[in-house]
Order: C-alpha cells, then sequence, then structure tokens
C-alpha cells in the first residue's frame, strides 16, 4: 500500500525555486529541473580543454575507461545522495567498499590467495552482497532504533571496517579471486563493461523511484522536515533504515566491481574515496541539509571529477601534485555549480 506523503512533488522542487512554481520558457521547463543541468556546461568545457591537452581524451576508448573506472565509486555517490537527502549522511561507505569483497575473499579464495578456502567461489558475490546488508542493517539499528548520531556512529563503522579487513588479511592482498567475483568487473555487455552498465542502470532506477513513486517523494520529505512528514503519515524510521541498508549494499557492489576489475582485494581498498564521494555529491546539488538534490546531478558530479582527473593524467601533471589540484578544482566546480544554480550550497 503507497504511503502518504507531504507533498505532490519533491521538495526539491518545492524548495528551490520558492514558491514551487517557479518556471522557464513559457512554462515547459521547472526552474529546479534546469539546475539539475548545472554541471553540464562545466563537463563540455572540461571536455573541450582534454581535447585541446590530448586528442586521445575524445577517443573512445577513453572514453569507455572514465566511465568503467568511475562507475565503481559512482555507486557509493549513489548510495551517499540517498543518504543525504533524508538528512543524514554515512561515512562507512568507503570501509564496506573494501570490507564486503574482503570477506568474500577471506572465505573462497585458497591459502595461496591469502584465503581460508572455506567456501565454494560461486558463493563469493552473495557473501559480499550480504556483508554490505548487514552493515547497512548495523548503521540502521545503532541510528534510527538507538537515535544515536549518523556521523559519529558512521565515523564509529568506518574505523571498526577498515580494522577488521586490515585483520583478517593480515595487512596483505587477496587474490586469485574465483571466477564470479571477477566477472562483473571485467566482462563486457554490447561493447561496453558490465559495470558501466549496472551503474547506469541503477542511477536510472533511483532517479525514476525519487522522481516518480510516493517512496520517493517520502525521501525528500523527511529531508525537508522530518517531523511534518511523520504527522502526515509517513513511516519515516521504516524509510531512512531502508535507505541505510541500501546504501550498504550498494558500496559492497561497488567494492565487488572494483575487486574484478583489478582481480585482488587490496587491505585499504577503499580508503579516501569518502572525499570524493563527498564532493561528487555536493558539486551535483546534493544539499547536506537534506531534503534537496537529484541523483542526475550526482551522477554529473562524479563524472566531471573523473575527466578533471583524466585531463591531469593526460597533461603530465606530476602524480605529486594531482591531489592538490583536484582540491583546487573542486572548489572551482562548486563555485561555478553556485553560480550557475543560482542557489547557496549547504
Amino acid at each position: 500500500m503507497p504511503e502518504p506523503v507531504v507533498a505532490d512533488r519533491p521538495a526539491r522542487e518545492v524548495g528551490a525555486g520558492g514558491s514551487g512554481s517557479a518556471r522557464l520558457l513559457g512554462g515547459r521547463i521547472p526552474i529546479a529541473r534546469m539546475r539539475e543541468f548545472a554541471l553540464v556546461p562545466a563537463i563540455v568545457a572540461v571536455a573541450i580543454a582534454g581535447w585541446i591537452v590530448d586528442p586521445v581524451f575524445v577517443q573512445r576508448q577513453n572514453l569507455i575507461n572514465i566511465l568503467q573506472t568511475m562507475s565503481e565509486i559512482a555507486l557509493l555517490v549513489l548510495a551517499q545522495a540517498l543518504v543525504l537527502i533524508v538528512r543524514k549522511m554515512d561515512l562507512s561507505l568507503e570501509s564496506t567498499m573494501g570490507l564486503a569483497p574482503g570477506v568474500a575473499a577471506w572465505l573462497t579464495v585458497s591459502e595461496a590467495g591469502q584465503g581460508l578456502d572455506l567456501l565454494p567461489g560461486a558463493l563469493s558475490v552473495p557473501v559480499a552482497l550480504a556483508v554490505g546488508v548487514a552493515i547497512g542493517l548495523v548503521n540502521a539499528l545503532l541510528i534510527v532504533r538507538f537515535g544515536l548520531s549518523g556521523f559519529i556512529v558512521t565515523l564509529g563503522m568506518l574505523i571498526m571496517l577498515r580494522g577488521m579487513l586490515t585483520g583478517i588479511s593480515g595487512g596483505q592482498t587477496f587474490f586469485q579471486l574465483p571466477s564470479s567475483m571477477s566477472y562483473l568487473g571485467t566482462t563486457k555487455w554490447a561493447g561496453l563493461p558490465a559495470s558501466v552498465w549496472l551503474c547506469l542502470t541503477l542511477f536510472a532506477i533511483g532517479i525514476l523511484v525519487l522522481g516518480y513513486t510516493s517512496f520517493g517523494r517520502s525521501l525528500y520529505a523527511i529531508g525537508g522536515n522530518e517531523d511534518a512528514a511523520r504527522a502526515a503519515g509517513i513511516r519515516t524510521r521504516r524509510t531512512v533504515a531502508i535507505v541505510l541498508i541500501v546504501a550498504g549494499l550498494l558500496a559492497a557492489l561497488g567494492g565487488l566491481l572494483l575487486s574484478g576489475r583489478l582481480g585482488s582485494v587490496a587491505a585499504a581498498q577503499g580508503d579516501g574515496a569518502i572525499f570524493t564521494v563527498f564532493a561528487a555529491a555536493v558539486i551535483g546539488g546534493v544539499s547536506l541539509s537534506g531534503g534537496r538534490g537529484s541523483l542526475f546531478g550526482a551522477f554529473t558530479g562524479i563524472l566531471l571529477l573523473f575527466m578533471i582527473q583524466n585531463v591531469l593524467t593526460l597533461g603530465g601533471v606530476p602524480a605529486e601534485w594531482i591531489d592538490a589540484l583536484n582540491g583546487s578544482i573542486i572548489l572551482l566546480a562548486l563555485v561555478m555549480s553556485r553560480i550557475t544554480s543560482g542557489k547557496a550550497q549547504d
């Protein structure tokens, strides 16, 4: 039975224009919808700059490489965007990206590959996804059931999961992964890596759910005003718990894609990814205060960051300066996004 909602359109649209009815081009295109495309000019500008720096940038294989390498982190961006929209945050996503495939590899690979060889390789994918769901469930229990701070809970979870991966791996790298773990990260469907198809499909599903279902509108309502959403009959606690569990599942899938592509699970897999995830979501217009933002914007945010990184690499920028330039460009992109969107970022 569909859940009642407090508004007949997403809060991002209601809040974006103040009256909720502001429109452009003769009333055909809502302003809020236009803001979802705020990063498109920046993406075009980076593409042109990349072509000038090195024509290889616009070659098909290079573009596919960008999409494939971003697809794993993009799933974390998708997860974080959903969590941020309900006014929570999940710092543990980067550790889930490492631990979920790490546990699967630990239980399934042979001793020569640093594992225990306790389970058949065919179970590696279900095990990894189950670990992601379990982590999301624990986060939901602590945050929703016990009312603990989401920031502190997921920070503690991040540290604990990172320690667990180091503990089970002994600081080593799992390798000789079963074919089931490598499949999604290495195979191609219709000429494109399967990870790209999965990423695009999951973002499309997320956009449809947020934009055209009562559940999606509930997320915006909860993020905008949880008390009002609860008063309107929305099961806020259950909805937030579902979002946190889905986030854990997406992070585990992202870890599987990365492990499959690399053919291994390093003890440090995922470390530092959360900074890129937050940057992409915020650049893409997702509010840290909840109730505002779109998954299309989040997708353009991570796409822009990976395009910039690729241009810097093709331009021969020394690796020692990549992080400093990345940070500077993220700040610049935030300013550009602020100017083009016309709305303050939280």
